[in-house]
């Protein structure tokens, strides 16, 4: 009988072992979503659809082919560089902004020889987005971080599924936050309700 309790503990044992490595294993493939599923070359093209002001900066020759690589853009590379260099999250807007901030030289120094594009292209593209980017207005950098971190986030962003001819929809007005209402003024007499 012994033997018996004891072999059904250890089924229920692996039962719950193989129940949490499921788990894991789907809040992995979550992250892994979240995180980049979507080719930095595809957000690049979003980008460029939104604000097509933004410079392509697409002009550099990859060294194993010897030719112009089109999709090798400004914000293709920004993305590697965010993703693949920092390793930052890519749906939180504050990683976006320290991203920004790197370009703009008041966060983490940049180092040439890990931008993106630094082995593969025939001329490092690094100081030409740095100087790019320096050209952003403040607002334009904030519409890029909203963008960037939508199209990351976990939901399907608006962005991705508009891509018929149909006009795009107003974004609705996020909701403002509760007003915390403030508790009255005790009354003569409130005291005695403790009792």
């Amino acid at each position: 009988m012994l033997h018996f309790i004891k072999k059904i503990g250890l089924d229920y044992c692996l039962i719950f072992l193989l129940g949490i490595s499921l788990t894991l294993s789907v809040g992995q493939f979550n992250t892994m979503q979240a995180q980049g599923i979507i080719r930095p070359e595809d957000t690049a093209a979003i980008v460029y659809q939104k604000f097509p002001e933004i410079p392509l900066e697409n002009q550099y020759v990859r060294q194993e082919t010897g030719k112009v690589d089109p999709e090798h853009t400004l914000m293709s590379r920004m993305v590697r560089y965010h993703r693949d260099v920092q390793r930052r999250i890519m749906r939180y807007r504050f990683d976006w902004k320290l991203t920004f901030a790197d370009y703009l030289g008041v966060n983490e120094p940049m180092k040439a020889d890990r931008y993106p594009g630094s082995d593969t292209l025939t001329e490092n593209p690094m100081q030409k987005d740095i100087k790019v980017i320096n050209q952003f207005t403040r607002r334009q950098r904030l519409e890029l971080v909203d963008l960037l971190s939508s199209i990351y986030a976990i939901e399907k962003p608006e962005s991705l599924e508009n891509t018929g001819n149909s006009p795009e929809k107003e974004p609705e007005p996020s909701p403002s936050p509760p007003t915390p209402s403030k508790p009255p003024l005790s009354q003569p007499g409130d005291a005695q309700l403790l009792q």
